[in-house]
């Protein structure tokens, strides 16, 4: 069973940039498709990005296109988040998971959430 634990977040001013990691312990890792998902308080958790077990497929929610790029070192077990141009409506708890097969956008598909990393953007 693949453990998940995000870490990177913080506080920072609108304009700036963080770069967020999910470590993976488990030999699963590296065949599994992998999701960054967000939560604000709130409000329900959504989509923010994923990508394919080779990387080689990636997918972006609207919101974040353009600014934030997900990647993966399967030889580290481990998903970025590389978030730029942050705005204030991009706080929140940023959790990653995992699951088999291709990606999708739907929270409930994904397992092997981690505790999450807050991310809070100042105006």
């Amino acid at each position: 069973q693949v453990q998940l634990v995000e870490s990177g977040g913080g506080f920072v001013q609108a304009g700036g940039s963080l770069r967020l990691s999910c470590a993976a312990s488990g030999r699963t890792f590296s065949s599994a498709a992998m999701g960054w998902f967000r939560q604000a308080p709130g409000k329900e958790r959504e989509f923010v990005a994923a990508i394919s077990w080779s990387g080689s497929n990636t997918y972006y929610a609207d919101s974040v296109k353009g600014r934030f790029t997900i990647s993966r070192d399967n030889a580290k077990n481990t998903v970025y988040l590389q978030m730029n141009s942050l705005k204030p409506e991009d706080t929140a708890v940023y959790y990653c998971a995992g699951k088999g097969g291709p990606i999708t956008t739907l929270a409930r598909e994904y397992a092997g959430w981690g505790q999450g990393t807050q991310v809070t953007v100042s105006s």
